[in-house]
């Protein structure tokens, strides 16, 4: 846990970094929870200046926030990483210690657990993920948790298969592979993840069967999705990004300063009114 004594400053970093909600979302719960005191800010920041960015760091750092491309980058510079992190190679969540050390974290895998609880699911008896990318090791390692029997993963490559093979081994989860083209297919499970660029399932949207079980679609923006929408019009329960953005982000705050709860309601509000804004 990171004391509030002496530091105070905290910010997200990642390439682009223009449209994150993490200020928003920090700031909300540092008002709520009356830290007056405390700033959160961004910064554009590649693999290349990281190290650079990291080194500079003072007494006064609490804490970071990392998006693409710096989750495994950042991970030579830390001092330690949590088993979780370490799971998929990723780190999102740097604190700083009151000796000076460096903790990295992964808070988007339990933030995808907690925001699948917050809608009733807390277990599955089986999962489909619909795309392939750094954010599907991620969700895997949240099904591998909850759901008791095999993930699905539609894939667009034979080698974005291997790679969801090697993540399954490693995480100790049943994952089978089946192309994208048959992406229709993966509506049926109970539990559905899509973690594909905007636009990518719009395509499947007429696919959404006539009782469908729950879509995690992990964007925020545009939202909601295509696929979103069209499984909201059937009935089916729906998990946003923003839903994941702000679990993660209370996680992120209780570590970073040491204060718990973070004030969930007044974070999730604040995302909201941000998004209503652009």
């Amino acid at each position: 846990m990171a004391s509030t004594d002496g530091r105070h400053r905290a910010a997200v970093l990642g390439s682009p970094i223009a449209h994150s909600l993490s200020p928003v979302l920090h700031r909300a719960a540092y008002a709520a929870l009356g830290l007056d005191g405390w700033t959160y800010d961004r910064f554009e920041i590649d693999e290349a200046a990281l190290p650079g960015f990291v080194a500079e760091m003072d007494g006064s750092w609490a804490g970071l926030s990392l998006t693409m491309p710096l989750k495994r980058a950042v991970i030579p510079l830390l001092d330690e990483i949590s088993a979780t992190a370490s799971s998929v190679e990723a780190v999102n969540t740097v604190v700083l210690t009151d000796d000076g050390r460096r903790l990295g974290d992964n808070t988007d895998i339990p933030g995808m657990i907690a925001a699948l609880r917050e809608r009733g699911v807390e277990k599955a008896e089986s999962a489909a993920i619909l795309g392939a990318g750094a954010t599907a090791s991620s969700a895997l390692a949240a099904l591998s948790r909850i759901c008791t029997g095999p993930v699905t993963a539609y894939v667009r490559s034979r080698e974005r298969g291997d790679e969801m093979r090697g993540w399954g081994e490693r995480l100790g989860a049943d994952v089978r592979i089946a192309d994208w083209a048959e992406a229709a297919q993966a509506l049926r499970a109970p539990l559905v993840v899509a973690t594909t660029p905007a636009g990518a399932t719009d395509g499947l949207a007429a696919a959404v069967p006539e009782h469908p079980g729950t879509l995690f679609d992990v964007l925020y923006e545009p939202w909601p999705t295509g696929l979103a929408a069209a499984w909201t019009a059937r009935k089916g329960a729906v998990v946003g990004g923003l839903d994941l953005l702000v679990h993660q982000a209370v996680l992120q705050v209780e570590q970073m300063t040491g204060r718990a709860p973070a004030p969930l309601a007044a974070m999730r509000q604040a995302g909201e009114r941000a998004l209503a804004a652009r």
